[in-house]
């Protein structure tokens, strides 16, 4: 069994210059075991995805107090590949392009680093096939560079297609359902539920609606305003926000301007 522990934990972020630095993050205390799913939601501007890319170490947030423990190794002294070998992984909202890659270079070269191994040609084939298969994707987009040209939809399954095949402990998915219509949704879903029914892992699903929730059912639903986590729940919390919003935390969620 995994825990990632986050006690505490502040972070500012940079705009340009240190004297620029905002606190957006102001004291998150949330515990993850593997076997769990946590949705945490909230309004723009509450610090969901700071917390995201805090956890994964984007070089603008500066974490000032506070710790981030994955099966009790500090997190925040591991450098970004350090932290994905350990068992992290991070699904970004806006996944970046990357010409000249092939998204089968760079598949294989990541399960590489994760792994600490290179994969067995015939078998990581395979595993790719039949990944590429559950979640709809072209086999031809194996050869072609990483979401260059790629819709949004395109590119939220192909974070999926990593998640699949690097199998961390911990994902974190910071908005994975932006972007995507009913059909990429259920798609995206049934491949983020198999990644949960497969292993022992945890999963850190960040999202602003509750759609996404009908296909994945959350352990436990956290809303953010202001820069830390204001109430928690089970999975009935989220109805309660899909049918009244975020009214009553809006007086918090003003203090804080991350996403």
């Amino acid at each position: 069994m995994s825990i990632l522990e986050i006690k505490d934990l502040h972070v500012d972020v940079r705009a340009g210059t240190d004297s620029d630095s905002k606190e957006i993050l102001r004291g998150v205390d949330l515990t993850v075991r593997s076997g769990e799913t946590h949705a945490i939601m909230g309004p723009n501007g509450s610090g969901k995805s700071t917390l995201a890319y805090a956890i994964a170490g984007h070089p603008k947030y500066e974490v000032t107090s506070g710790e981030v423990l994955l099966d009790g190794e500090d997190v925040l002294a591991l450098t970004v590949d350090e932290r994905a070998r350990a068992g992290l992984f991070l699904a970004m909202q806006y996944p970046v392009e990357v010409p000249g890659v092939s998204m089968s270079n760079f598949l294989r070269s990541a399960a590489t680093a994760v792994r600490g191994e290179s994969p067995k040609l015939r078998t990581w084939v395979k595993e790719v096939k039949q990944a590429m298969t559950e979640l709809d994707i072209d086999p031809a987009f194996a050869e072609r560079s990483v979401n260059e040209g790629f819709s949004g939809g395109e590119k939220k399954r192909h974070e999926v297609l990593q998640l699949a095949l690097l199998k961390p402990k911990i994902a974190v998915l910071d908005e994975t359902d932006s972007g995507l219509d009913v059909d990429a949704l259920r798609v995206v879903s049934h491949g983020i539920n198999a990644y949960r029914a497969n292993g022992d892992v945890g999963v850190l699903l960040i999202t602003h609606y509750t759609r996404i929730l009908k296909h994945i059912t959350p352990d436990r639903v956290h809303v953010f305003a202001g820069g830390r986590i204001v109430e928690s729940g089970g999975a009935e919390l989220a109805d309660e926000l899909e049918e009244h919003g975020y009214v009553r935390f809006a007086s918090g969620s003003t203090a804080a301007a991350g996403a």
